[in-house]
This record gives C-alpha cells, sequence and structure tokens, in this order.
C-alpha cells in the first residue's frame, strides 16, 4: 500500500505508524517508508506536500535521529524553499516540533546553522523564511543559541535592501524580547513551560541582549525610510522594559 498510485493512501498508512511499526519492525520499515516520504514530499499538489510535512514528528519519533539525519534532514530544509508560502509556514513549525523531539542541543547542530545560513542566501523568500523560522523556534531554543547564532544574523538583516525582510526583523525581534524577558541562562520557555515554570525571571544574561543587541537595532529601524519598518521596530521597543518606544513617525 505503500506504492498505492494515489497519495491518500500513502498518507494514511504512515498516519498509522506506531501501530504498522508493532507489526513489521522499524527497520523493514523505514526500508520501505522512505522512497514513500520522498514521493509525497515531492508531490506536485502542494496540499499533498503539506500532509507529509505534517507527519514528519510522529516519522522522527517512531524512526530515530539517526535515520532522521540520514534521510530527512534534506527534505525538511527544502520545504523552507518551496515556492507555496503554506509550504513555507508549515516546515516552520515542522522544525520547532523536531526540537521538541530531537532536544535544543540537536537542533543547534542540525537545524539552526542551516537555518541561519538562509538569511545571506541571494533570494529575498529564502531571508524571509529565516525570520519567520526564528520566530517560530524562539521558544524552543536557548539563551546561548539566540546570542550566538540568531542575533548576529538578524543584525545583518537589520541592513537588508528589501523593506518587507526588515520590518519582519522588526516583528521577529518583537517575538525575541517576549521569549527573553522569561528566559534564564539554562533551558528553554517550551522546557519550562513542561516543567510547569510559567513565571521565571529573565537572567541577567538576557537582559544584557535584549538592552544591547536588540533595542539598539530596533531604535535604528524606528528611523528607517518605510513606514510599515517604523511601525513594527516602534511596537517592539514599547515591549523592551525601561525603553517605552519613540513616537512613531509617519511621514515620508
Amino acid at each position: 500500500m505503500l506504492k498505492d498510485e494515489f497519495p491518500e493512501v500513502r498518507l494514511h498508512i504512515i498516519s498509522k505508524l506506531e501501530l504498522v511499526n508493532q507489526v513489521i519492525g522499524i527497520d523493514l520499515l523505514s526500508q520501505s517508508l522512505l522512497p514513500a516520504i520522498v514521493q509525497l514530499a515531492e508531490d506536485k499538489q502542494w496540499r499533498v506536500r503539506l500532509a507529509i510535512i505534517e507527519y514528519i514528528p510522529l516519522l522522527a519519533s517512531q524512526l530515530g535521529v539517526k535515520f532522521f539525519d540520514e534521510k530527512l534532514s534534506g527534505l525538511c530544509m527544502g520545504w523552507l524553499g518551496d515556492t507555496v508560502f503554506s509550504i513555507r509556514e508549515a516546515a516552520t513549525h515542522n522544525l520547532k516540533k523536531l526540537t521538541e523531539v530531537f532536544g535544543v542541543e540537536w537542533a543547534s547542530e542540525a537545524i539552526i546553522p542551516k537555518v541561519m545560513a538562509m538569511g545571506s542566501h541571494p533570494n529575498y523568500l529564502y531571508r524571509m523564511t529565516t525570520c519567520f523560522a526564528i520566530t517560530t523556534l524562539a521558544t524552543v531554543v536557548s539563551l546561548d543559541v539566540i546570542g550566538k547564532s540568531i542575533l548576529p544574523m538578524l543584525e545583518k538583516l537589520v541592513e537588508d535592501e528589501i523593506p518587507n525582510i526588515r520590518f519582519n526583523v522588526a516583528k521577529t525581534y518583537t517575538e525575541l524580547v517576549s521569549v527573553l524577558k522569561r528566559l534564564p541562562d539554562e533551558g528553554t520557555i517550551y522546557s519550562l513551560e513542561k516543567a510547569g515554570k510559567t513565571d521565571t525571571p529573565a537572567s541577567p544574561k538576557s537582559t544584557e541582549l535584549i538592552q544591547q543587541r536588540i533595542l539598539p537595532n530596533l531604535e535604528k529601524l524606528q528611523k528607517d525610510d518605510d513606514v510599515d519598518v517604523r511601525f513594527f521596530a516602534t511596537t517592539g521597543a514599547g515591549g523592551v522594559p525601561g525603553a517605552g518606544g519613540e513616537p512613531m513617525n509617519t511621514s515620508p
């Protein structure tokens, strides 16, 4: 049935992965699954591609990190450059769920460098996807990842020639401020919430990143030539403790 001509049939089998695994075993299952997954991942119908993306976290949890890194990682990163926005959006949420499955240390090595590299791509859609991915991943990455990997890329994108990139940078900074205000030195917002810790104060390092690495760039974007960039930068600066944000200048 994994070779059925109808993608819906193959998707149905994959959706029952846990039950199938109990019957035929993980080794045989992985050999049978891979060709079907690849075909579905490259299907010309974008809704089929979207459906297989939604099953990837289940596949990852059943097949393990080694199989994923060797066989599926490339597919997941490829979806970030899909021509359909819904696929790119789903792909960023997929990375978040995979980080929840495999952990932040895995993401720091397997995902974050590739996502950050897209921020230097000549095609602006890839750079835009980097902003979307950072916003989506913010709650599942650590303070160390934000400081060493994410903020350096955003500091480059602040100067991007495309206004849509710059206002998405401002929106991304806004999300990071929200995360950093609750992020301690160790762990992630996801791990804290999973443990029932919802009122943790920000660490001094988090506050330092906001004040020294984020706020100056939001202030720079508040003086941008584009009104939308100024609006989102002002909104973001307003969320910084003690900053308040300058009144927005909407004149050309």
